[in-house]
């Protein structure tokens, strides 16, 4: 049975500025992401990880190529289309983005706030959930401050999963945590994916093999995607190609993501 995708991308291509200084950092990009697919996509800084990542999220506008995320296609899309994109996603970052005043469980209501079909007592009800399955039922009265690195990226987590979303994007999540809770993080999104049968593409540029491989109790797809920037020509840009690993599998561009 074939495994429909949630994420389709066809000669995407993306750069900055114009002019004498437009500075291409995606080329070609060729990518497909299945439906309960855990992708994670590494590369060098500056190759272009964080901006697929916003194109995906329909944080920014599709230059060239296509890209369909979740049945939409968002190259020429109105910025209506690409609020409603964004509705369905889960984003989990590099810092948690918690505020400060608001204690764990405020932080994770939030999350629901724009989202007309959760009223207040629903979305309290949703927020302690969720924080029970990250295990900080204990801690949702908590401010940010009072709570470790961990547990803080766990809170964001809990926000990124309480509205249910159809995706979640993960753009370094523990890049400001210790090895030990980095891990634990990363397991908690694994875990939570699993569950709820939700994709996840996570950028980290970690190469460490727990990223390669999938859980033996987890079960599922892992696969990673692979981002490598080439310099080229003053001024410099990075030259994009990707291999997908999926169970011993690799799918590559038929031809050349990019020519000097």
């Amino acid at each position: 049975m074939n495994v429909p995708s949630v994420i389709v991308g066809s000669g995407v291509g993306h750069a900055y500025g114009s002019g004498e200084l437009r500075t291409p950092v995606l080329h070609e990009v060729n990518v497909e992401i299945a439906a309960g697919e855990i992708v994670f996509m590494t590369g060098p800084s500056g190759s272009g990880k964080t901006t697929l990542l916003s194109l995906i999220g329909a944080l920014r506008s599709v230059q060239t190529g296509s890209l369909r995320v979740l049945g939409t296609e968002l190259h020429g899309a109105t910025p209506a289309t690409l609020m409603a994109v964004r509705r369905q996603i889960g984003f989990v970052f590099q810092a948690h983005n918690l505020l400060p005043a608001l204690t764990a469980q405020q932080n994770v209501v939030m999350a629901l706030s724009h989202q007309p079909e959760w009223c207040r007592s629903e979305a309290n009800a949703r927020a302690t959930e969720m924080l029970r399955v990250v295990g900080l039922e204990h801690r949702r009265h908590h401010l940010p401050a009072s709570l470790s690195g961990g547990q803080r990226q766990r809170v964001a987590i809990a926000r990124a999963l309480a509205a249910k979303p159809r995706l979640v994007l993960a753009d370094e999540p523990t890049a400001a945590l210790d090895k030990t809770s980095g891990r634990e993080v990363v397991e908690l999104l694994r875990t939570l994916a699993k569950q709820q049968g939700i994709p996840i593409l996570i950028v980290t540029r970690s190469a460490h093999p727990r990223h390669r491989r999938p859980h033996p109790q987890l079960g599922g797809r892992a696969s990673r995607l692979l981002l490598t920037g080439v310099p080229h020509q003053q001024p410099q840009y990075n030259r994009c190609s990707h291999a997908i690993q999926s169970e011993g599998r690799v799918n590559r561009p038929s031809q050349p993501t990019a020519r000097a």
